[in-house]
């Protein structure tokens, strides 16, 4: 019977008759092979399994550490088997023997877990490696073996890993979860790995970054193991068929999304230091098929088999020193520079054959599971039962190692659990792992075991291709193509709803949409509080995490009301972006657009758009209408959508019944109903009364003469101003020197500030608004995600004043962490520019999920540089503001615009007339480098022994080549870092024109070295002054820059050729004696 009969699937959606798939006629022939592997199960899994915790070790030899996730795993394995016996009438009892022996791994693991309940309970709030939950434990005892100084335990892809099986084992029928305490705790592992995208972890091979030197790193194959994992769990009954309301999982559908997002754009890579890893492959495979995106997939699998795969297995990833005979084994971390000796001879792992011969039967490819079938024969090999091992991993021998090196895949390596290898320390023992894939990658080319049988919740197949999940809780259904996103609109007041009449714009009053509630997304979060409780666990509820745009787009059930919450972009936060009209108008087309797109749920989402009256005070309310009136006609923007009243929609939206709360009486104490106005006269005119916003303008003063003067005098100034500006400058005098409750007039400087805050938002004066909020510390609500989505993207943030300290944002961080390095790294020197720079990284996390072209060529996004960038432009374009309006009074939507303008230069700069100099000072502000820049500066490093010295900075040849590689990130930021400081952006740009000519010239001549070290500034002032020369003009050094920056590129790059062929290539050094050298 060939391969591909055998995987022949038969229709994967519905259950499948057992019968029909399989291929082999004779049941007692099922029967005795059914029989055979069980006996490879006991023999090579079974036995190792601890009668005690039912844990298993990671290899057989170890008799005293439990690894939890080779104990998944086995685990799995012996459950496949106990899947395959189900088919068979008289199973002589082993169909219930393996089924229980599943659960008491499963619940070995969870128990030793439910004892650390307090790191999940501090893990979860704050995801910190000493809060990590064990993934090592003792055999017998369940305790921990191994502290967090000894091991890197945090790691998010096992508890993920865990989550997954745990539901598909509970849907195949086993009962792994008894009470209602464990719920509550499996519900908190959710929470914990909820933010993955955020959190740095030591990943599948424990060790964190590549170099080996303790610091984690975020790995995609963790965060696709959570995404997989909270879509596996949402909506799950822990206790099966026979579950009650209160033992369904819930998953927060925006974190949900946040770790697909973030997954899907770090593939093909794993992590910043290793651009391929074989972890991936059961990351985008089973168990996990964490994306259905075929393109990403065939991408990430074809990367990791032409850059890992070899003759006796797969590389983990490259440079990988596990387990080579060159490991110290009795050192933890690694020297610098030591990876370099690894290179080309890391071991080789059979194991990822075996996951190649499970994703070929998978996905229907015979050849591929065919071809991996012969790879894996040759390397395996029997025991003394005559059962088939799979080695451990290959490595090379001492004695053959610069062999290997100069000739790749030319050495016969030895496996490492080969009993008569006698060098290698690793031996007799099976590593359980590889066996329990095995067994299972031979009853599914056996035909014993169906696909659907061992993921019955078909994660394989793409979500729109499941079978619907009966229950009345939200499940991932994938999406239609044609998603229509639905529309309410909630007016404040009657006379507002007869005003929108007039527009033929039809809206609800919050009365009108009774009984259903019309509340804040806040207090959401305080219903979900409740959810994963466990007292005598000491477990809290979830976080105080806000819900994001998908999140309110479910209309919810709780205790018997139905709610309906209106999006963040609506809540009036302390922060003063909400008071921009343009902006709100520009967030609710994006919030429709990203609900539209990300929408993953069964049912339509359902958005709640709020019209304040206080919005028609606003000069844009106009185009508030136009956008109502673009909704109107079905669309915005390419989304579909359908504007209508509350109750016809209801019926076709997503309902998410939140059931845990069911057992008391609504809490009407949290959920207040949005406020309906009231008024005497309800007539549209009446809203002639609603003030209009004033154009406010106010003559600008400075008052630091008054810094060194007495207090009096401050407050002698106070009562004389009247401006809003010139108030909010002396109460931030007051404010610095007696202190917040520091009283003027009765009232305290803090209540002042609060006050002017609320003035200067109504009448819309931004640069009032911004001074006030950074003297009152506000931080942007939820600027966290935006960070980390600029940091998965590969890009840094660096906040700061230009010729100050700056902070590099390099990591995730918390709210709390981020306002402590807005306000001390910026605001001692610039009060607006502490909230200014917020406002900027925002909108840099906004764009960069959408546009993430244009930040091509940009490796860390310096903020003050940014906003530079936009001073330059304003002075270049001043019809695009009020000629009064200096930077920090532009309205937070102009300010996004002109970032967007500066950010995307290269699209408009010739049809908008920008000379070179103009150009290269807005580039060279955002340090943009062209394509490869990075490899061609570590091709130039290559050739010049003595290094590279930009700006007094010298950047070494050695020990740089060999600490890092090529294409890594740490390279580039070292070089961008050098780069920076060149204070005159234009000059920045020259340097990397320079660095680009240098390039050309090395790589068209192969045989020169530069016997000298490469001093950029003097190649520089070199091709300034020979430009300045041919022109005639004599002037300053200053003048000679000038004049050579506002030259054409063509021109410009002649020059530094010259410089470079004059000031260089004089001392290179020709080895065949050639001294002619090719420019052009």
């Amino acid at each position: 019977m060939t391969s591909a009969d055998k995987m022949i699937r038969h229709g994967s959606i519905d259950d499948v008759n057992a019968h029909q798939c399989l291929k082999i006629s004779n049941y007692e022939d099922t029967v005795r092979q059914l029989d055979i592997y069980y006996a490879i199960v006991k023999r090579q899994l079974l036995r190792f399994q601890s009668p005690i915790t039912g844990l298993f070790p990671m290899l057989s030899s170890d008799l005293h550490i439990g690894s939890v996730r080779d104990s998944i795993y086995c685990a799995v394995a012996v459950w496949g088997l106990y899947q395959a016996y189900r088919r068979i009438d008289d199973d002589r009892g082993k169909s219930h023997e393996l089924g229980q022996s599943t659960v008491k791994c499963m619940r070995g693991i969870l128990e030793c877990w439910v004892k650390q309940s307090a790191r999940v309970e501090a893990f979860k709030t704050r995801q910190s490696a000493a809060h990590a939950l064990h993934v090592k434990f003792h055999l017998t005892t369940g305790e921990p073996v191994l502290t967090d100084e000894q091991y890197h335990h945090l790691q998010i892809d096992v508890v993920s890993l865990y989550l997954i099986f745990l539901v598909q084992m509970i849907t195949s029928g086993l009962q792994i979860i008894y009470t209602q305490d464990e719920v509550a705790f499996v519900q908190n592992l959710v929470y914990y790995v909820e933010r993955a995208y955020r959190t740095p972890d030591y990943g599948m091979w424990e060790r964190g970054s590549k170099y080996n030197d303790g610091k984690p790193e975020i790995h995609a194959s963790s965060i696709g193991m959570a995404k997989a994992a909270l879509e596996a769990i949402n909506g799950c009954n822990l206790f099966g068929d026979k579950g009650a309301s209160w033992s369904v999982v819930y998953v927060d559908i925006d974190a949900h999304n946040r770790n697909r997002s973030i997954f899907e754009t770090m593939l093909p890579r794993e992590s910043s230091s290793k651009g391929v890893d074989a972890a991936l492959l059961p990351t985008i495979s089973f168990p996990a098929f964490a994306t259905h995106e075929e393109h990403l997939v065939q991408l990430t699998k074809a990367n990791v088999l032409r850059r890992l795969q070899g003759k006796y297995g797969f590389k983990r990833f490259s440079r990988d020193g596990y387990k080579c005979v060159l490991e110290d084994p009795g050192r933890r971390y690694y020297h610098e520079g030591e990876l370099k000796e690894f290179e080309g001879i890391e071991s080789e792992w059979p194991l990822f054959y075996v996951i190649m011969i499970i994703d070929g039967v998978f996905r229907t490819l015979p050849d591929q599971v065919e071809e991996y079938q012969k790879l894996l024969k040759a390397r395996i090999y029997m025991d003394e039962y005559g059962d088939p091992v799979i080695p451990w991993y290959y490595y090379v021998p001492r004695e053959y190692i610069e062999n290997e090196r100069s000739e790749p895949n030319s050495v016969r390596r030895i496996p490492a659990n080969y009993p008569v290898d006698h060098e290698n320390k690793d031996t007799g023992g099976l590593f359980l792992w590889a066996q329990s894939l095995f067994v299972l990658a031979q009853l599914l080319t056996g035909g014993l075991l169906h696909v659907n049988e061992l993921d019955p919740i078909r994660r394989y197949l793409p979500s729109y291709n499941r079978p619907r999940r009966a229950g009345r809780y939200s499940a991932f259904q994938g999406i239609a193509t044609d998603l229509v996103v639905q529309v309410v609109l909630i007016a404040e007041s009657m006379r507002l709803q007869a005003m929108m009449g007039t527009y033929g714009i039809q809206t609800q009053t919050p009365h009108e949409v009774e009984p259903v509630q019309v509340c804040s997304s806040t207090q959401l979060v305080h219903v979900y509080r409740e959810l994963g409780v466990c007292p005598k666990l000491k477990l809290t509820g979830r976080p105080i995490r806000p819900v994001g745009s998908l999140g309110t787009s479910k209309i919810y059930r709780v205790c018997g009301m139905t709610v309906l919450c209106y999006p963040l972009i609506f809540e009036v936060s302390e922060f003063y972006l909400y008071r921009d009209m343009a902006l709100l108008i520009d967030d609710i087309k994006t919030e429709l657009q990203f609900v539209g797109k990300y929408w993953r749920l069964s049912g339509r989402p359902t958005v709640c758009l709020l019209v304040r009256e206080e919005h028609m005070r606003d000069p844009h309310f106009k185009q508030m209408l136009d956008l109502f009136a673009m909704l109107k006609k079905g669309h915005c923007d390419g989304v579909k959508v359908r504007l209508g009243r509350l109750q016809n929609l209801i019926s076709s939206s997503c309902m998410e019944h939140l059931d845990f709360m069911s057992q008391g009486e609504f809490p009407s104490a949290i959920f207040t109903q949005f406020r309906q106005l009231e008024h005497e006269y309800i007539g549209y005119q009446s809203l002639t009364d609603v003030p209009r916003t004033l154009t406010y303008r106010e003559e600008e003063t400075c008052y630091a003469a008054l810094r060194g003067r007495p207090t009096a005098d401050a407050l002698h100034a106070l009562r004389n101003a009247h401006g809003l500006y010139a108030r909010a400058q002396l109460l931030g005098l007051l404010l610095e020197r007696e202190g917040p409750m520091y009283e003027v007039n009765g009232v305290s400087v803090l209540e002042s500030l609060k006050s002017l805050y609320q003035s200067a938002g109504e009448l819309r004066h931004w640069r009032a608004v911004r001074y006030c909020s950074s003297l009152l510390n506000h931080t942007v609500d939820s600027i966290s995600p935006f960070i980390t989505t600029v940091l998965v993207n590969g890009k840094q943030l660096m906040v700061g004043v230009i010729g100050q300290k700056e902070t590099v944002f390099d990591k995730p961080m918390t709210p709390g962490e981020i306002q402590s390095v807005m306000y001390s790294t910026i605001q001692p020197y610039d009060v607006i520019g502490a909230v200014l720079q917020q406002e900027v990284v925002l909108y840099c996390g906004r764009l960069i999920g959408t546009n993430p072209d244009m930040f091509r060529g940009i490796l860390k996004i310096r903020v003050g540089w940014v906003l530079e960038a936009i001073r330059i432009y304003m002075q270049l374009f001043p019809r695009e503001r009020r000629a009064a309006d200096s930077l920090e009074s532009l309205s937070p939507y102009t300010l996004r615009a002109l970032l967007q303008r500066v950010l995307s230069v290269p699209d408009w700069a010739d049809e908008r007339g920008l000379t070179p100099l103009q150009r290269r000072q807005l580039e060279g502000c955002l340090c943009r480098v062209p394509k490869h820049f990075y490899i061609q500066v570590w091709d130039i490093l290559l050739r010049t022994p003595k290094g590279i010295i930009i700006h007094g900075q010298w950047i070494p040849a050695q020990p740089t080549l060999v600490n890092m590689s090529r294409s890594e990130l740490s390279f580039a930021l070292l070089v961008e870092e050098a780069l920076v400081r060149v204070a005159r952006p234009a000059r920045r740009q020259l340097c990397v024109e320079l660095l680009c000519v240098l390039a050309t010239i090395l790589r068209r001549n192969p045989e020169l070295y530069l016997q000298h070290a490469l001093d950029l500034d003097r190649l520089l002032d070199d091709a300034h002054h020979t430009y300045a020369k041919d022109r005639g003009s004599a002037g300053g050094a200053e003048e000679e820059e000038e004049a050579l920056s506002a030259a054409p590129v063509a021109v410009t790059v002649g020059y530094l050729a010259r410089a470079v062929v004059n000031s260089v290539l004089q001392g290179a050094a020709a080895p065949h004696g050639q001294p002619s050298c090719l420019v052009s």
